[in-house]
């Protein structure tokens, strides 16, 4: 009786690890995936328009600057200006005691006035004496004298007016004026102030904001870049306008809403640093743009009509330094491609061989992209396909 209840515990332990085992194996055969080559996420190469840009940092500069200097010396007795504020060209800025410069030119006029009255007296003379030395009245001698007393008193009367011009144009200078018209700085002199002519210090700076200079710098090897790329025909220009079109970027980031030109590039390189400096101006209505301030200018190259533009995540390096790309080849296997960059549009390389038009690049998968293994493109981006049973 021992015995038979012994075989039956056994049998049902038997039971129940083979029933046991064969729930497990199936449980492992439903999970496992179903075989197949991986999925990688890919893009296909297409020629595009592609307008070039070279983004270049640089500092704005005023279109007219003067600094105001005195002609004349003596002590200023009235500034007539508001510091910081508009003037105006030919407005008077300064006044410079004229005492001084108004005597000169009573003087000069009185010894022009005395010169005129010898001139008077001297040329009845010489034309008395060219009367008589006809009839031998006078020697030629007499006669000679009297012809070069009239010539020196003319140039003594043409150096009176010399001095009387002078003096009345230094007195002119007494009022210092404004040489062009724009926003004046502060004044570096008061009521009082003694100051000498053609000084070295300034006494006000005058600078013309309706415009502004943005001077920045570009290598001379991108410059001859940019010609061989034109010259080829691989680019070209995006307008008919000769001046290239450029935009701004203020130190905040934001764009300035103007856009403005190139006008002017250097024709030397500058030998410590290997660049050019280019110079674009800039409309500047609500002097939104102040001097010196640091921006960023974004010019427009040109425009490369069959521009092949492969995401930057797609690209990595060879142990040689080399860019190459994974792409999917013939029978849907993957293929290195060495390939040549040119340089980056926003998130992309500029490719200029190695690839096609049609070719797939791998951007997804590229963990599982062995070259020589086969696998399923899928446009990059899409989501992967579900596994069957899978919801």
């Amino acid at each position: 009786m021992q015995q038979t209840t012994y075989v039956r515990v056994m049998a049902a332990t038997v039971l129940l690890a083979v029933g046991l085992t064969t729930t497990a194996c199936g449980k492992k055969q439903a999970a496992m995936p179903p075989s197949g080559p991986p999925e990688v996420g890919v893009i296909t190469v297409q020629t595009q328009r592609v307008a070039l840009t070279t983004e270049l940092s640089g500092r704005t500069a005023p279109h007219l600057i003067a600094e105001v200097r005195p002609q004349v010396g003596g002590i200023i007795k009235k500034r007539l200006f508001t510091e910081g504020s508009d003037v105006k060209a030919g407005q008077v800025l300064y006044q410079i005691d004229p005492a001084s410069y108004e005597a000169s030119l009573a003087s000069a006029r009185a010894s022009q006035a005395r010169a005129e009255a010898t001139l008077g007296s001297t040329r009845l003379k010489a034309e008395r004496y060219q009367d008589l030395v006809k009839i031998k009245a006078v020697s030629q001698q007499d006669n000679d004298d009297a012809q070069a007393s009239l010539k020196q008193a003319e140039a003594d009367l043409a150096l009176a007016k010399a001095n009387v011009e002078t003096a009345r144009i230094n007195l002119a200078y007494t009022r210092i004026i404004a040489p062009i018209s724009g926003r004046i700085g502060r004044s570096t002199v008061t009521d009082g102030a003694l100051v000498t002519a053609s000084q070295a210090a300034a006494l006000a700076t005058i600078q013309q904001l309706s415009s502004m200079y943005v001077d920045v710098t570009q290598s001379s090897a991108e410059l001859l870049r940019l010609k061989q790329s034109l010259a080829s025909g691989v680019m070209k220009k995006d307008s008919a306008s000769s001046q290239a079109r450029v935009k701004l970027l203020l130190e905040d980031g934001s764009v300035y809403p103007q856009p403005g030109s190139l006008k002017f590039s250097e024709v030397t390189v500058d030998q410590s640093t290997g660049s050019i400096t280019l110079r674009a101006v800039f409309p500047n209505p609500n002097q939104t743009l102040l001097p010196g301030m640091f921006v960023r200018a974004v010019l427009e190259e040109g425009v490369n009509e069959q521009a092949m533009l492969v995401p930057q995540r797609g690209v990595t390096r060879n142990p040689k330094g080399d860019a190459m790309v994974m792409v999917v080849g013939a029978e849907e296997k993957v293929e290195p491609r060495v390939i040549q960059v040119v340089r980056t549009v926003g998130e992309n390389w500029l490719v200029s061989g190695g690839l096609k038009p049609g070719d797939r690049v791998i951007l997804e998968g590229l963990q599982k992209a062995r070259p020589g293994t086969p696998v399923k493109a899928v446009p990059f981006g899409a989501k992967p396909a579900a596994a069957p049973g899978q919801q």
